[in-house]
C-alpha cells in the first residue's frame, strides 16, 4: 500500500459493507512488527532495544499509516519486554497468546459493561465467569463478583462495600486492618474513601512475614477500647516481598466473632486457590467476605485482568446500585456498572475467558506448578551460606548478603542489579525491614533451569 493509494477517510472506522481490506492489511502488519520483536526477544534482552522513542503529537492532517506503523514500531522496541526469560523483576509474566487475541476482539467490539444493553454477551460471560471462580473457591451460590481494573481497585470497592455495610460510611472513626506487610496501596485506598492515615492500622507480622494473631487480637481490643470502628480487616494471600501468605483460618474465625468483614487481597496468590495445588490456608478462603484475584499475574492473562469475588452479591448491589435512568436494565440481570465504582468499562473478561477456556485446568495447573518449581530450585541452590533469604509458599523470593547495614545493602543491590542487567536479568530492587533488597519472581513460563543456573553461577560466585 503507497500513499498515493489511499484515502485516510476510508480506514476511520470499520466498514459495515465490503471487506474491510485496509483494516485487514494494517493489522497483519501490525502483527507482524509485534511478532518480529517476540522472535528477537532473546538477542536484546528484557530492557528496551531503543531508548530514543519520540512520542509526537498530533498535526493538522494527520499522517499516513506506512508513517504510523513506524511509529508503533519504535514504540515496541522502546519498551519492557516481559517474553524475556531473563525478566524476573516483578508480577509482570509474558503474554498469553489468546489473551492478545482476546484484547484484539474486546477492542473490536467497543461494548461498555456498563449495562446490559450496551454488552449483552459480555455481561452474561462476566457474571458466568466470576459465579465460576466463586464456586472453585469454595464460596456459596449467593456469591458473585465483578471484574476490574487491577488489584487496587478490586480491593478498593471491597472496602467501599465492608464499610458501607457496616454503616460506616461517614463515621470518622472507622479504621481498617492490614498487616504491615500488605501492599502500600491500602494507603491509597484509605485516602480514596475520606479516611485519616491513621485510621489505617498495621498489624505486626511473624519471622515469616505472616500476620500475628496475636497482635491482630491485642489490636482489635485496643481499637474496641479508644472508640474505633472496624469495617475490614485484610488478609493478604501472598505479599509482595516473599510471598507470604496469612493465618487466613484464623483471622476468618477472630473476623467472625467479632462480626467484621474479612477480605482477602489475593491479588498475587489467590489463583492458586482454584487449582489442586496444595498450599496451606488456601483451603480457608472460603470463609473469607471477599477476596480480589488478578490472574494477570501469573498465567499471562493481560493487563487488566482483576477479579472481585463476594460471598454474598447483595454486599455490592446495596454499596453501589445508583440506577442508570438512561438506560433500559433487563429482568434478573444485573448492569455490571451498578456493583462496583466503575461506570464504562471495556470487555476485558474476553481475554480471560479465552485464556482460562484454552488452558483449561490442566494449563493453569501447569503454569502455577512450574513457577514453584522454578523459585524452588532457585531457592535450594542460591547459596544459604553467604545470602539472607525471604521467602514463601508461592513464587517470590528476596535476597541479600547475610549481616548489611542499610547503607551496604543499597549499594550492593545498586551494584549488583546493574550487573545482572548486563548479562539480561531484571531482578527488581525493593526495601524491606530498613534493608534493600534483590527480589526475583519466577512466573516467566519461558524462564528455563538453565537460565536460573545462569543465575545462580553469577551471584553465588560473588
Amino acid at each position: 500500500m503507497t500513499k498515493d493509494l489511499i484515502n485516510k477517510k476510508d480506514i476511520y472506522f470499520p466498514s459495515y459493507y465490503g471487506t474491510n481490506e485496509n483494516l485487514l492489511n494494517l493489522l497483519n502488519k501490525t502483527s507482524q512488527i509485534i511478532c518480529d520483536c517476540f522472535s528477537k526477544t532473546e538477542k536484546y534482552g528484557p530492557l528496551p532495544i531503543n531508548e530514543n522513542f519520540k512520542c509526537l503529537m498530533p498535526d493538522e492532517d494527520g499522517i499516513f499509516p506506512e508513517d504510523l506503523l513506524s511509529e508503533i514500531q519504535s514504540l515496541i522496541k522502546s519498551s519492557f519486554n516481559p517474553v524475556h526469560p531473563g525478566s524476573l523483576a516483578h508480577l509482570d509474566p509474558p503474554p498469553l497468546i489468546f489473551s492478545i487475541i482476546g484484547d484484539l476482539i474486546a477492542a473490536s467490539l467497543n461494548n461498555n459493561l456498563l449495562a446490559y444493553e450496551l454488552s449483552p454477551s459480555i455481561t452474561l460471560l462476566e457474571d458466568s465467569i466470576c459465579k465460576w471462580f466463586a464456586k472453585k473457591i469454595g464460596f456459596s451460590d449467593y456469591a458473585l463478583g465483578i471484574a476490574a481494573s487491577g488489584g487496587t481497585l478490586s480491593n478498593l470497592n471491597a472496602l467501599v462495600a465492608a464499610r458501607y455495610k457496616a454503616g460506616l460510611s461517614t463515621n470518622p472513626h472507622a479504621v481498617l486492618l492490614i498487616s504491615e506487610d500488605a501492599h502500600s496501596s491500602f494507603i491509597k485506598c484509605i485516602r480514596i474513601m475520606g479516611l485519616h492515615p491513621n485510621n489505617l492500622i498495621k498489624v505486626k507480622t511473624d519471622n515469616n512475614g505472616c500476620m500475628d494473631i496475636n497482635n491482630l487480637k491485642k489490636t482489635i481490643d485496643k481499637c474496641t477500647k479508644d472508640n474505633k470502628k472496624i469495617f475490614s480487616v485484610v488478609g493478604t494471600l501472598g505479599t509482595t516481598i516473599r510471598g507470604a501468605i496469612d493465618p487466613i483460618k484464623l483471622i476468618a474465625q477472630i473476623c467472625r466473632e467479632n462480626n467484621i468483614w474479612f477480605h482477602i487481597d489475593g491479588s498475587i496468590g489467590g489463583i492458586f486457590s482454584i487449582t489442586s495445588i496444595p498450599i496451606e490456608e488456601l483451603n480457608s478462603i472460603k470463609a473469607a467476605n471477599s477476596i480480589t484475584i488478578n490472574p494477570q499475574k501469573i498465567i499471562g492473562i493481560t493487563k487488566t485482568s482483576s477479579l472481585l469475588l463476594v460471598s454474598d452479591i447483595d454486599s455490592l448491589k446495596d454499596t453501589f446500585s445508583t440506577g442508570i435512568p438512561y438506560i433500559s436494565s433487563e429482568n434478573n440481570v444485573i448492569d455490571r456498572g451498578e456493583i462496583g465504582v466503575q461506570g464504562s468499562r471495556p470487555a476485558e473478561v474476553i481475554k480471560l475467558w479465552l485464556g482460562l477456556r484454552f488452558l483449561g485446568m490442566n494449563g493453569i495447573e501447569d503454569i502455577l506448578k512450574s513457577s514453584l518449581d522454578k523459585k524452588l530450585f532457585f531457592e535450594k541452590n542460591l547459596s544459604s551460606d553467604k545470602f539472607q533469604i525471604y521467602s514463601g509458599p508461592l513464587h517470590i523470593i528476596s535476597f541479600i548478603p547475610k549481616n548489611m547495614n542499610t547503607k551496604e545493602s543499597n549499594s550492593w543491590t545498586e551494584t549488583t542489579r546493574t550487573e545482572l542487567m548486563k548479562r539480561n536479568f531484571m531482578l527488581s530492587r525493593p526495601k524491606y525491614k530498613n534493608k534493600y533488597f534483590l527480589r526475583a519472581v519466577f512466573g516467566n513460563y519461558n524462564t528455563t533451569n538453565s537460565n536460573i543456573k545462569d543465575l545462580l553461577s553469577l551471584l553465588n560466585s560473588q
